[in-house]
């Protein structure tokens, strides 16, 4: 997986997560797949098409707070992920 510190695309701008479709119990396996970039000041009430219940690895930034919701639309229980 990348590290928080690296969450740069080429241009060099920030990156506050990347959302991996799948993982492994191996590391080394992880952080595969398609990628789902979050950017800075997000604000998706619903997941994009083709990515609900998909995500099974993540990363976040240094200097970022990833925010969860068990439900559409910022319903339910809520989970934050950090660096």
């Amino acid at each position: 997986c990348p590290t928080p510190a690296s969450l740069r695309p080429l241009n060099g701008t920030r990156i506050c997560a990347e959302l991996f479709a799948d993982n492994s119990p191996y590391y080394d396996q992880c952080c595969a797949g398609d990628v789902l970039v979050v950017e800075p000041s997000s604000d998706v009430p619903y997941m994009p098409r083709g990515w609900s219940g998909r995500a099974s690895s993540l990363v976040v930034g240094t200097k970022c707070e990833l925010v969860v919701w068990s439900r559409k639309g910022k319903k339910g229980n809520t989970r934050k992920f950090s660096a």
